[in-house]
């Protein structure tokens, strides 16, 4: 049975919060964040198809629409609104669920911790040789892991998402729990790459969007990170400068305090927007009511 953090609460909320582990992670990731939202908000962290206690080994996705049918009851079990955040290959499946899904019109507000989409990345030179390079890493570990050769592929996988960051030792624990999930790397490169048309997909967001990117991180996810706040309308971006891609964990104080905010914001201006529009039907008809009076009015005069 897949494990999910749900904070629960005491009077029926009116939004959820549902919030996207990275690749190798679980829902777990999430616990400080469920601290700082769960009491006003459902809180639910999926572990997703292939990880924490979701360790199904049939039929695991290849692309991120596949990801979303995965997660799908946990959507369905949301109260009212859905406020989505992700991070790295988390954020890949919540850009997916706000832009291309059977939920997009559900979504509230969006938050994107370094998302991995590198199909993003094809439209400069520039940015074609950091796609150019990712796609390597992804034939390289996925090579490693069809040769069983799991060590060496996770040791390429840490590497690269280190970046410029200090290079912190993992627990044997830690690295235990790797090791045993490694197999769904390969079905995490496959989606990410598979997914097309990803810049039309963030111009054609009108949700709030929050942003965050690290200054020690790969400058593979940094870039992905400016080219969604130069395609997304009224995106905002929070950049840390010692931070890495880990932020969510290694930088939770710092960010979640941003992301209550960001969600908070977005009720208020769905409440806002709510408002105005029960106003407008109040108010609108008068005018066209008085009109009709005074064209009635005008005819029976001539």
């Amino acid at each position: 049975m897949t494990s999910v953090i749900h904070v629960p609460f005491p009077i029926s909320p009116k939004s959820t919060v549902v919030a996207l582990h990275c690749s190798l992670g679980s829902g777990r990731q999430w616990s400080k964040l469920a601290e700082e939202l769960g009491r006003h908000h459902q809180f639910i962290a999926p572990d997703i198809s292939g990880y924490g206690s979701n360790t199904c080994a049939l039929d695991l996705p290849l692309t991120l629409a596949e990801e979303v049918r995965c997660v799908s009851d946990h959507l369905n079990d949301a109260t009212g609104p859905i406020h989505l955040v992700g991070h790295s290959y988390g954020g890949a499946i919540a850009f997916k669920i706000a832009t291309d899904s059977a939920f997009a019109h559900r979504v509230r507000s969006l938050t994107m911790i370094e998302p991995v989409l590198p199909t993003l990345l094809r439209e400069s030179d520039s940015d074609r040789r950091l796609h150019a390079r990712f796609a390597q890493l992804s034939r390289d570990i996925s090579e490693d892991l069809w040769n069983g050769s799991v060590l060496e592929a996770i040791d390429k996988f840490i590497e690269f998402w280190n970046g410029s960051g200090p290079q912190d030792p993992i627990s044997a624990s830690a690295r235990l729990r790797m090791i045993e999930r490694a197999d769904k790397l390969a079905f995490d490169f496959a989606a990410a790459f598979a997914e097309e048309n990803a810049t039309i997909k963030g111009a054609s967001l009108r949700v709030p969007t929050l942003l965050f990117s690290g200054g020690t991180s790969p400058y593979l996810t940094q870039r992905i990170v400016r080219r969604l706040a130069a395609i997304v309308e009224g995106a905002e971006v929070r950049h840390l400068p010692e931070a890495g891609h880990m932020l969510a964990l290694s930088h939770a104080a710092t960010i979640n305090p941003e992301i209550a905010r960001h969600i908070a914001r977005a009720d208020e201006l769905a409440g806002l927007s709510l408002a105005l529009s029960q106003i407008e039907n109040q108010v609108l008809p008068l005018p066209f009511e008085r009109r009709a009076v005074s064209d009635r009015v005008g005819e029976e005069k001539a």
